[in-house]
C-alpha cells in the first residue's frame, strides 16, 4: 500500500477537526460528564479514560474500514473495480464534498448523514448501559458505540476504504484516520480550551475544507498504477 492514501486519511482527521468541534463537542461533554466522580477529580485517570474512549472509537473505525474494504475486494473480483479505478472516484468526489461540507458552503453530505441516522438509532441505546463510566474499560466499550455516530468525515474515509479493495488497506486507512481525530477529540475532552478557540475559528474551518478539497482532487487525477513498480513484497 502507498502511502499516499494514508496521509490522506491521516489529514482528513486531522483537518476535520473543526467539523468534530461543531458535531461532537455536547457528545464530548456528555461523555465526560458521565464519568464517575473518582475518575473525573484523577488527571491521570481522566486521560486514561479519555484514551480508553478514543481507542474504543478507533477501534470501531478500523472495524468499519476492513468491512468495506473486503466488500471492496469482492467488488474488485466481481469485474466492478476493474479498469479506471471507480472506487477511487467515488472517494474522492466524497472528500471534496466533505471539504465544501467542512468550510460552511453547503451541508454537501448531510443526506449521508441521515441514512446513517438510521442504524445509529439502534445502535445509541446500547452505550447507555455503561453510563456513568466507573472504569477505563467501561469507556473503551463507551467509545466503541460511538465510533458508529453518523458522519460524512467518516463515510468520506471510508469511500477510501472501499476504493482500496483490501480489508487490511481499508482497516490501516480507517487507523491513520482515527488518530489524525485524536488531538481535536482529546482535547475536547480534556477541557483544552486554547486548542478548541482555534479550531472554532471559521476562517480554520475554511482553510481546512479547502485543504480537503484539495486531496479529493488529488485522489481524483492520481494515477495508482505509477505506483505499481515500487511496490516491494512483505
Amino acid at each position: 500500500m502507498s502511502l499516499e492514501p494514508l496521509l490522506a486519511a491521516f489529514l482528513v482527521g486531522l483537518l476535520g477537526g473543526t467539523h468534530c468541534f461543531g458535531m461532537c463537542g455536547g457528545i464530548v461533554g456528555a461523555l465526560s460528564s458521565g464519568l464517575s466522580l473518582e475518575l473525573q477529580t484523577s488527571r491521570w485517570r481522566l486521560v486514561a479514560a479519555q484514551l480508553a474512549y478514543n481507542g474504543g472509537r478507533i477501534s470501531s473505525y478500523v472495524v468499519a474500514g476492513v468491512l468495506l474494504g473486503l466488500f471492496g475486494q469482492q467488488l474488485g473480483q466481481a469485474g466492478l473495480l476493474q479498469g479506471f479505478p471507480v472506487g477511487r472516484m467515488i472517494a474522492g468526489v466524497i472528500m471534496i464534498l466533505f471539504g465544501i461540507y467542512l468550510a460552511g458552503w453547503w451541508h454537501s453530505l448531510l443526506y449521508l448523514e441521515r441514512v446513517g441516522a438510521y442504524l445509529w438509532r439502534y445502535i445509541e441505546p446500547l452505550g447507555r448501559r455503561y453510563i456513568p463510566v466507573q472504569t477505563v474499560g467501561q469507556a473503551f466499550l463507551l467509545g466503541l458505540v460511538w465510533g458508529w455516530l453518523p458522519c460524512g468525515m467518516v463515510y468520506a474515509v471510508l469511500a477510501l476504504a472501499l476504493a482500496s479493495g483490501s480489508g487490511t488497506e481499508g482497516g490501516a486507512l480507517m487507523l491513520a484516520f482515527g488518530l489524525g481525530t485524536l488531538p481535536a477529540l482529546l482535547t475536547m475532552g480534556l477541557a483544552v480550551n486554547t486548542l478548541g478557540r482555534f479550531m472554532r475559528n471559521p476562517r480554520v474551518r475554511v482553510l481546512a475544507g479547502i485543504l480537503v478539497i484539495f486531496l479529493g482532487i488529488f485522489m481524483l487525477v492520481a494515477n495508482p498504477s505509477g505506483h505499481g513498480h515500487h511496490a516491494h513484497p512483505h
